[in-house]
């Protein structure tokens, strides 16, 4: 007898398929396309797909349409992005970090140190590389639409203060689950391990991990710094949040519905970063009021500490790319 392997994807899978077929919903002259993410209402990026969704509806004179599913409704990121290979969801919001399992020149972003500051980091995003990176996805299924800032990542933790690399040794750090993410904890000393998001505050609670790292609108809207007591502004990290569509969600369009598309995706850019910075000192100034000691604590032996790390990609194409950026 053929028996069926059920697995999360094909529930999800069949879950979305039921609740709205397969890919955008044609609706008389109006086509909807289904949105779903992990975040909460109250981010900058949340507000920013339904600014998206309001300047794609303006541009289209109301014939496209964006229905947004937050809160992980529709899956996880990992689960999303197949859904989007596949054509049953048409668009998505991941960190670029869990993209390099499908463009290993996207592990870039979870190198330490790559970007001197916040204009480096956005003239890298806005440049060709910046769009090669993007289009570099496209042989999986997933068209790259823009980057949202998503700030730089820094180290809190429960029991001590970090200040220099030397603070991070024996420190059980959660990361991303990027390998890439895994080894820049692993250079600094720390004890890189990966717990879902989900998780995470009930890791800090028990002492599963020492500590995480994240941008400050992360630590203070997921509640972290209720545990997490020290947050030290090393800023090791500059991870973009990427807006995937469905390939063949995008190809489906004529070539003026794609027009109005990346149209309003620059505009929800431009307002999200707005809201981004705005969050990032909100936030900071919500953790220090709760009595939050936050650290800023000299860069340079950080980076030291990670020049092996960098030196290891040379003759690479991530190396390549790294020495590329490094010159802009």
């Amino acid at each position: 007898m053929l028996r069926l392997k059920v697995t999360p994807l094909f529930l999800v899978a069949t879950l979305v398929t039921l609740l709205f077929g397969c890919g955008s919903k044609q609706t008389s002259d109006v086509t909807i396309l289904r949105l779903g993410h992990t975040l909460d209402t109250q981010h900058s990026v949340h507000k920013a797909m339904v600014y998206f969704g309001e300047r794609l509806s303006e541009y289209s004179g109301g014939t496209m349409q964006v229905a947004i599913y937050p809160g992980s409704q529709l899956g996880t990121e990992r689960e999303m992005i197949e859904l989007l290979q596949i054509g049953s969801l048409d668009m998505t919001k991941v960190s670029a970090s869990p993209l390099e399992g499908f463009a290993p020149e996207m592990q870039i972003f979870s190198l330490p140190y790559v970007f001197r500051d916040s204009d480096h980091f956005w003239k890298v995003l806005n440049s060709d590389v910046g769009k090669g990176l993007l289009s570099g996805i496209e042989a999986f299924k997933l068209k790259g639409l823009g980057y949202y800032d998503a700030g730089s990542r820094s180290f809190y933790t429960t029991d001590r203060p970090i200040h220099s690399p030397a603070d991070l040794q024996g420190m059980k750090i959660r990361v991303l689950n990027s390998p890439t993410a895994v080894k820049t904890v692993r250079a600094l000393g720390g004890a890189a391990t990966p717990v879902s998001w989900g998780e995470l505050y009930t890791a800090l609670q028990q002492g599963v991990v020492d500590g995480a790292e994240n941008n400050p609108p992360s630590y203070y809207l997921s509640r972290h710094y209720e545990i997490a007591r020290y947050y030290s502004l090393d800023e090791h990290t500059s991870v973009p949040d990427v807006m995937l569509m469905s390939l063949r969600t995008f190809n489906n369009f004529t070539a003026q519905q794609q027009q109005w598309v990346q149209q309003a995706m620059a505009d929800s850019v431009v307002y999200q970063r707005k809201l981004w910075q705005e969050s990032t000192l909100e936030s900071l100034e919500k953790v220090k009021a709760d009595g939050v000691e936050v650290i800023y604590p000299d860069k340079q032996p950080f980076v030291d500490a990670v020049k092996p790390f960098h030196d290891s990609f040379k003759g690479t194409d991530v190396g390549n790319l790294l020495e590329q950026i490094k010159a802009m």
